[in-house]
């Protein structure tokens, strides 16, 4: 499949609480983000930013977007390899630092799936997609920062 891909979304903000951006404590973080045919997500600045800990933030969403990349783009690899998964479950990790001067980046990612497999046979080929997985991930390949994965494969 190749080609061009668009993507597009509504990202609303409603925080204004009647003074609009006043001032850095005058108004709420919160964002509706919408897609056509999806549910509304809730989201809000990270708490340390003034933001309401009940939503989802830009990082949260940056960290999801990796992990269920990664997971998508492992689950074909190991098709492709003819492994059968029966199980995954990833903890994702993620580092940013702040600059210090109000702006910052995120430093690294580490994925850490958990991988079961049906059959024995299957388990060193479900370990070497997760580099194939890598390497098809369009998230992980968009970032300019280390997306790592520690990985554990069992056997049903």
């Amino acid at each position: 499949m190749r080609g061009e891909h668009r993507y597009a979304l509504t990202t609303m903000w409603t925080g204004d609480r009647g003074t609009g951006t006043s001032g850095y404590r005058d108004y709420d973080r919160a964002v509706t983000i919408s897609i056509d045919g999806k549910p509304e997500l809730l989201a809000s600045a990270d708490k340390p930013f003034r933001g309401d800990p009940s939503r989802w933030n830009p990082e949260d969403l940056l960290l999801a977007a990796l992990s269920e990349c990664h997971l998508l783009s492992y689950l074909h690899a190991c098709v492709t390899a003819g492994v059968v998964v029966v199980a995954y479950e990833d903890d994702a990790t993620g580092v940013m630092v702040e600059d210090g001067r109000g702006g910052g980046a995120f430093r690294e990612v580490v994925l850490h799936p958990r991988v079961i497999v049906a059959d024995a046979s299957m388990v060193d080929a479900a370990t070497a997609a997760h580099a194939q997985a890598h390497d098809w991930c369009f998230i992980a390949n968009s970032v300019n920062f280390p997306v790592r994965h520690e990985a554990s494969v069992t056997v049903a």
